[in-house]
């Protein structure tokens, strides 16, 4: 099936010399050639009556003083901008954060594979699937991957370890729901979240995230982290919405963007912080534009991100 790339952006057309004022004659170069000069010559003497008066002034200085200060970015900013872009990025080293990019592009070869069954604690069920997509063809596998790749550039800038469930073909299928799950036991994670996009019926739209019911059967156990990975839910809900504009679902969870399950294998196996976030439907043409998009996925690891900090930080509180 053809897709077009989203991520290919039509060049802006070039702005206007003098716009609103057309058959305004251009100034002549010798003009404007003559104010650049003066102007130099006018900063270069206030330059020096200014050094003159301040002792800690040196060539040094000024050059410091005159450089542009690089803008700060909003994906390395904290949830809640407390303004201190970059500086605060140490203060999350040694955390630790899981990112579980849902299904594996490599699964529609694999089917045989990924469709054994797997003890997920409450009953059994199959390893993982396909996942869904756009009726253009874009694989929800693509798109989680991708969002996983952008999330964990921004974590990593405020000092965060990430490790990834798999990446770019590794492993070739899956790996199953159980040991994604295992996965962030492993890494004794401080967070987990799985990226998926739903595949409901058109008309439904939004996101929403899944949050851990308390289990106690067979190997799963969450009641240790169900609290925490509420408030890990919260926290991304908030920021989520704000960053990308989605709106909570308008088909599950009430219009709050949480919902809680008791039977996905992910959540009732962890043994860490985790959640689930179907960030839009694939099936709903609004939805799907967004999802298609290189811009909006890039906000949606942004929402991502602050939503984790705020969790990580210990910011954000249960509703």
């Amino acid at each position: 099936m053809s897709y077009t790339d989203p991520d290919l952006v039509p060049p802006r057309p070039g702005r206007p010399e003098h716009p609103g004022r057309p058959g305004r004659p251009r100034r002549r170069p010798a003009v404007a050639g003559v104010a650049l000069v003066c102007g130099a010559l006018l900063g270069w003497l206030a330059y020096e009556t200014t050094a003159a008066s301040d002792p800690a002034s040196g060539p040094g200085a000024a050059h410091t003083a005159g450089a542009t200060a690089p803008a700060a970015s909003s994906a390395s900013a904290p949830a809640g901008g407390d303004g201190k872009g970059a500086a605060a990025a140490g203060s999350l080293k040694g955390k630790v954060v899981v990112i579980d990019p849902g299904h594996n592009p490599g699964n529609v070869r694999h089917t045989a594979e990924i469709a054994r069954q797997v003890d997920i604690g409450t009953h059994r069920k199959e390893c993982d699937t396909t996942g869904t997509a756009t009726d253009a063809g874009y694989a929800e596998a693509r798109f989680t991957l991708d969002v996983a790749h952008r999330l964990r550039t921004l974590l990593e800038r405020q000092g965060v370890t990430v490790k990834l469930t798999h990446d770019d073909g590794s492993p070739a299928w899956g790996p199953c729901v159980d040991e994604r799950a295992r996965i962030g036991n492993a890494a004794h994670a401080d967070a987990a979240v799985s990226i998926h996009a739903d595949g409901s019926a058109p008309g439904n739209r939004g996101f929403h995230v899944i949050l851990p019911a308390a289990v106690h059967s067979g190997a799963a156990d969450t009641r240790p982290i169900a609290a925490a990975s509420k408030k890990l839910g919260t926290a991304i809900v908030g920021d989520f919405a704000r960053v990308t504009g989605e709106p909570a679902s308008n088909y599950l969870g009430g219009g709050t963007g949480l919902v809680t399950r008791e039977d996905l294998g992910g959540l009732n196996l962890s043994t860490v912080p985790k959640v689930f976030i179907e960030c839009g439907n694939m099936r709903d043409g609004r939805d799907a534009a967004r999802l298609t998009s290189g811009d909006w996925r890039q906000q949606a690891a942004q929402g991502l991100s602050e939503g984790i900090v705020s969790f990580l930080r210990g910011q954000a509180t249960p509703r």
